[in-house]
């Protein structure tokens, strides 16, 4: 769980993901597009990413993969995040947590 908690505050988005995932894909590419450049950790690829995987499930992502944080905090999984971009709240949130400038 510390190194869950390191990890998402390296950046002012994290994006936990599975580099065989579609919907991961599809977040990445929402926040790229944003202009946010997130940091993003394939659990696939990385060592003891299973372990990762096992802390986010415990954390409440449900899939594990994709799991936002923005500013730190969970945000969740694809359904949260195109919700908060359907009811115009993300692109506040990441204004807010210092991911876009404009």
């Amino acid at each position: 769980m510390d190194r869950v908690t390191n990890m998402v505050s390296e950046r002012a988005v994290v994006i936990f993901s599975k580099s065989s995932c579609c919907m991961s894909h599809t977040i990445k590419t929402l926040f790229c597009d944003f202009g946010v450049n997130p940091a993003v950790h394939e659990l696939d690829e990385i060592p003891r990413g299973r372990d990762i995987e096992q802390a986010l499930s415990r954390l409440g992502c449900s899939p594990s993969v994709p799991a936002v944080f923005i500013g730190g905090k969970l945000v969740g999984g694809a359904n949260e995040v195109m919700s908060l971009h359907l009811n115009r709240s993300l692109i506040p949130m990441l204004k807010k947590a210092g991911a876009l400038w404009v």
